[in-house]
């Protein structure tokens, strides 16, 4: 079972903290954490992009010339797909889903590997709680250089204080999650993850 310091918020050592193998100390599954990441990458798309066929763009209501007699080939509206401002043949639509299923075993082993991964590389930090006294960025600033951390963090918790979303939501390094919305994704887009004791618990709760 993997052992790590639980640090209070000036960075000193309270005790030595045990973490669940189940959640922590797994083989990681490179498969499940692709699939999972593309899955994430897929239902955050928007899928706003639209283009118009010919019977969508505007004009084109008489046909340009009689079908016989002119020598030209025969037309019968100037939006067709092979005119200058014509429809588009095929191309994407709002209507398009993106979206994505996984089963909730394969999602589950995903995250256990990728905390896995984090354990093993050192980068969990945990903390007796993570609170912030006020709610500017230069004293959460403060804080993390307190613990030593740099790079991209994640901040993991059971509980988002206003202090606390106040002064990490103009730093783009800071990415700030309840435990019950942890995903892999996440998990692997930091170089430095800081999660609370409470946090740990709930997560080793749900995954083990």
């Amino acid at each position: 079972m993997p052992k790590t310091a639980l640090l209070d918020m000036k960075g000193e050592k309270i005790k030595d903290t045990k973490l669940d193998d189940n959640v922590w100390g797994i083989t990681p599954n490179d498969q499940a954490i692709y699939e999972h990441v593309k899955l994430f990458m897929a239902n955050t798309r928007q899928g706003s992009h639209n283009t118009k066929n010919r019977s969508e763009v505007s004009g084109g209501g008489r046909k340009p010339w009689r079908q016989k007699g002119t020598g030209n080939a025969r037309q019968g509206s100037t939006r067709a797909p092979h005119w200058v401002g014509g429809g588009v043949v095929f191309g994407p639509t709002s209507e398009r889903n993106y979206s994505k299923k996984m089963n909730r075993k394969q999602r589950r082993l995903a995250l256990k590997s990728a905390l896995s991964y984090r354990a093993k590389e050192n980068d969990v930090i945990v903390l007796k709680e993570f609170a912030v006294e006020s709610n500017k960025t230069k004293d959460l600033l403060k804080t993390l250089e307190g613990l030593k951390v740099s790079g991209k963090i994640l901040i993991v918790t059971t509980e988002l204080t206003d202090n606390l979303i106040l002064a990490s939501r103009n730093v783009k390094s800071i990415n700030l999650v309840l435990a019950n919305e942890l995903n892999t994704y996440d998990a692997l887009n930091c170089d430095k993850m800081l999660i609370t004791e409470e946090a740990v618990k709930y997560i080793e709760e749900v995954l083990k």
